[in-house]
């Protein structure tokens, strides 16, 4: 007895996979989404507060390099305009930043960290290196080193 299957008019069956010589798995974007995935997950439970990544981003470069304009954080950071004016935005909101007037280019707004600002950059230091340390932590410290210089090759 023959077995008949149904096709609706115009839609072609699947066709079985074939060998191609692209694989997902093989590929260093879908691998660096995965490890980042991974990352973000130890950072959001292991930061400390309530604070994103990008926030972190700018909080800590702040402290490290003090007052600076929006535009040139966002460069230190690796944030287009719109993704550090909502980060400063939100931060400002929260009390930790601020903005002022350059002395030297009154058309310009420079950014600082308050007072909290700094105070939570320092308090939360400690968990961001942690947060390095728990992602890097499947490594033997040879590959951390290497893996760190590859990634610093491809920026």
């Amino acid at each position: 007895m023959a077995r008949s299957v149904a096709v609706k008019k115009g839609v072609k069956p699947a066709k079985s996979p074939n060998k191609s010589s692209y694989v997902l798995d093989e590929q260093v974007g879908f691998i660096l989404r995965q490890v980042w995935q991974r990352h973000s997950a130890i950072f959001s439970r292991e930061i400390g507060t309530n604070i994103t990544p990008t926030q972190w981003a700018a909080l800590s470069k702040l402290a490290e390099t003090g007052a600076c304009s929006q535009n040139q954080l966002g460069r230190l950071t690796a944030m287009d305009v719109a993704t550090i004016k909502g980060v400063i935005d939100r931060l400002t909101a929260r009390g930790l930043t601020e903005t002022s007037q350059d002395p030297e280019d009154g058309r310009r707004l420079l950014v600082s960290l308050t007072r909290a600002g700094q105070q939570l950059a320092e308090k939360v230091a400690p968990n961001a290196l942690a947060i390095t340390r728990e992602t890097l932590a499947p490594l033997e410290a040879k590959e951390r080193e290497m893996l760190m210089a590859l990634l610093n090759k491809l920026r």
